[in-house]
């Protein structure tokens, strides 16, 4: 993988997910309670050997910056490894990124000077496991010019997407975006294949089309530019993207290589995260005996910057007043306290959940507290919130949305420093 840049599109404004994107961008954004959603992005380009990452950030990008200064300095230049983050710098206009192709075109100076062979292409808010170099040999045994991953979804939810339609052996011969009447995917008419935003791309080609198009957008505009010059494939992700253990062997002559084992049960998950429902449900996918997506196996590992906090504590067992402290199926970062009852949730950084008190189904975040006797359900709230007592959220629908927003699925939204 030394021949491949990948460049993380990190500048969208994320407005499907205000108030969370107040004061973040949407890649800086929690996730798993200790996580930021790029992390995910950024765990998977270390685990396929990527160690050439350039990081594109535009709106409100300080939190952001600030976590990947803290938590991902682990690159030496000296060795030719780099994470490099480059907000606009109007080099070759007076504009600031237009789209994810315009923030590429206005940073090919990067690319020229390094001349990779290939440049991997991929968004700083989606969660899912995969392999890159998985990728890169399928693109490379088709010998592609643009390789697109698309993962199946059933026909009924594809209007939702940019669709690819593929031959069977997967050539791409078009491409819909959010299409009234989605073509199915080839061999079974129940599912179409949805673009992941997940580009390889042959580093001429991506040259070529990015000097002769001012087009902005890389689903919108320059992959069905593309088509009509390239040979494009599509990488069915669930059914390639098969994420072995990461074991090494030594050869005789020195060379490292990889031994393929066991394949890791959540490969063949993926999510957008780029709404509130669609993060909720992400979060909820977490917890649980068998998560959907399981942040501890060790086979994928995630790395993040983690806080200095002390342990977790639970605390009081009373059966006579019902003062209890426990967390069942849930995520509860360091530094929290519970002395109330948190049921399939995600606590980040020192949340206090007060005595009498009932949390189910919320994603609760840093440094928030929880006063007595308050019952909360279905929730998202944000930072630095101190919830009075006997605050209920999540019950009485009419009401939450008096107060604060709610989503289409119903989950109440608490904006950061709503309770002070």
């Amino acid at each position: 993988m030394r021949d491949v840049i990948a460049l993380v599109m990190a500048g969208g404004k994320g407005e499907r997910l205000y108030p969370l994107t107040l004061d973040r961008s949407k890649p800086a954004v929690p996730f798993g309670g200790i996580y930021r959603i790029i992390d995910i992005t950024l765990s998977n380009c270390i685990n396929s050997d990527i160690y050439k990452i350039i990081i594109l950030p535009q709106y409100k990008a300080q939190s952001l910056v600030e976590h990947l200064e803290a938590g991902w300095n682990i690159f030496s230049y000296a060795l030719g490894h780099y994470m490099k983050i480059v907000p606009p710098q109007m080099r070759v206009g007076e504009n600031w990124y237009r789209g994810t192709a315009d923030s590429v075109r206005q940073n090919l100076y990067l690319i020229e000077r390094e001349a990779p062979e290939h440049l991997l292409i991929l968004s700083g808010d989606h969660v899912y496991k995969m392999d890159y170099a998985n990728f890169k040999a399928y693109h490379e045994e088709k010998g592609a010019d643009i390789t697109i991953s698309a993962i199946e979804v059933p026909i009924a939810d594809a209007h939702r997407f940019g669709i690819v339609e593929a031959a069977e052996d997967y050539a791409i011969t078009g491409f819909q975006e959010k299409p009234a009447s989605p073509k199915p995917m080839p061999g079974d008419s129940r599912y179409a294949l949805a673009s992941m935003g997940v580009y390889l791309f042959k580093t001429q080609v991506l040259l070529d089309l990015l000097k002769s198009s001012d087009k902005d957008d890389f689903g919108k505009d320059i992959i069905p530019m593309a088509l009509e010059r390239y040979s494009l494939y599509a990488f069915p992700y669930k059914k390639e993207n098969r994420i072995e253990d990461l074991v090494y062997t030594i050869k005789e002559d020195g060379s490292r290589v990889r031994v393929l084992e066991s394949c890791i049960r959540d490969s063949s998950y993926w999510r957008d995260v780029g709404d509130l429902d669609a993060y909720w449900n992400a979060n909820m996918d977490l917890t649980g005996v068998t998560p959907n997506f399981n942040l501890y196996g060790t086979k994928w590992p995630l790395r993040t910057f983690q806080k200095q906090y002390p342990p977790v504590k639970t605390i009081f067992r009373d059966e006579a007043s019902n003062r209890t402290g426990m967390a069942l199926d849930s995520i509860v970062s360091h530094g929290s306290i519970i002395s109330g009852v948190v049921k399939n949730s995600v606590l980040s950084y020192n949340v206090i959940i007060r005595s009498w008190s009932q949390v189910g189904e919320s994603v609760i975040m840093s440094d928030v507290e929880i006063g007595r006797h308050c019952k909360i359900m279905k929730a998202i709230i944000d930072k630095a919130n101190r919830v009075p007592p006997y605050t209920e959220i999540g019950y009485h629908p009419e009401k939450d949305r008096k107060r604060f927003m709610v989503t289409p699925r119903g989950i109440v939204v608490v904006p950061r420093g709503t309770f002070e």
